[in-house]
């Protein structure tokens, strides 16, 4: 039988220090749910089938997945399951083990549904690293400048080989000299987790289930372990409070206007555009300041847009000239310019 591939997309967090009055996966980078940029990530991979775990306020988490489910993806919908106890990220992936029986024979993708820089290209590097190396478990690492905080990768100096991944509460001057860090992403072969799943204890101070205790078990066992390093340092960001949130905006907006610029968009002024990770334009386009392009807008070529424009799951025809209007799900399709105060819904 041919290989699977799957992913667990771990989602229950609460997330306190955000103070929210909704799951932390469900705060917005660039007008755009956490969640939604690892599922996004997850089905533009080779990971076929996803199961998400939900916990705090699930109910929410549940409605936005239904709300996928009956639209955009309606064709492979996701499953959810509950974590009802929030006792760590490990007892979040033994929530799973049905889906995981299910997907025997093949591997699964563990990941966070608050890490939005993750892309599909690493996903599948990693995969492929893991596969080709069979790895029991390949953990996505990354370099970084500042790697406090984080669990430090250690590997073999000869063969490179993971060894461990040591957290920073329990790291010695040596290893906190490492910059390699967890991005707290793996790919594991399904069976082998199945065989250790039930072995991780909540043996530690906080009395949880650390899924890096899987990586800890493989290895006792004898099995391959390995890391791939991501390409992107981001790929390991998530946010714990708003400041953290505003920064990844900050990160996803710079980003995506460089993108655009790289395609041929003129940006003369970067004040005050916003432009959301969904959103198209097209060749010869002009944004100017003011303009914040939401949802699944799609600009077209040679159009000027702004000053002062709002899009949202607009769609804009070729040649279009706007200013001072905001469009919500409506198509402009003359090449008339629109100059005025009007709202189109």
């Amino acid at each position: 039988m041919p290989e699977t591939y799957c992913a667990v997309v771990l989602a229950a967090g609460e997330g306190k220090r955000m103070k929210s009055n909704q799951p932390k996966v469900l705060c917005e980078v660039l007008f755009k749910p956490m969640l939604r940029w690892v599922l996004d990530a997850v089905r533009a991979s080779a990971a076929a089938d996803i199961c998400c775990v939900a916990g705090f306020r699930h109910e929410q988490v549940e409605a936005y997945l239904q709300q996928l489910n009956a639209g955009a993806f309606s064709g492979h919908p996701v499953s959810c399951v509950l974590q009802q106890e929030r006792r760590g990220t490990g007892h979040a992936v033994m929530m799973a083990r049905t889906f995981l029986e299910a997907h025997r024979g093949g591997h699964v993708l563990v990941l966070n549904g608050d890490a939005p820089f993750l892309s599909a290209e690493t996903i599948d590097a990693a995969l492929q690293q893991h596969r080709a190396n069979v790895e029991a478990v390949t953990v996505i690492s990354a370099e970084v400048e500042n790697p406090f905080g984080y669990g430090r990768i250690l590997r073999d100096e000869q063969t490179g080989l993971l060894q461990g991944i040591v957290e920073q509460k329990d790291a010695d001057s040596s290893v906190q000299r490492i910059r390699e860090i967890n991005s707290g992403s793996y790919w594991f072969c399904v069976d082998s987790l199945l065989e250790i799943l039930s072995e991780i204890t909540s043996d530690n101070a906080q009395g949880e289930y650390y899924l890096t205790d899987a990586v800890k078990l493989l290895l006792a066992h004898g099995q391959r372990a390995g890391a791939y390093v991501s390409a992107d340092a981001d790929a390991v960001l998530g946010a714990n409070d708003c400041v953290q949130l505003a920064e990844l905006n900050t990160i996803a907006r710079r980003k995506i206007l460089q993108k655009h610029m790289e395609a041929g968009v003129s940006i003369p002024c970067t004040d005050g555009v916003i432009i959301g990770p969904d959103v198209t334009i097209g060749s010869y386009s002009c944004i100017l300041p003011g303009s914040i392009l939401q949802g699944t807008t799609s600009v077209g070529a040679a159009c000027t847009v702004g000053p002062e424009v709002v899009l949202r799951n607009a769609r804009i025809a070729d040649g279009v000239s706007l200013c001072f209007v905001q469009v919500y799900n409506q198509k402009i399709a003359n090449t008339d310019s629109v100059e005025s105060y009007h709202i189109y819904q």
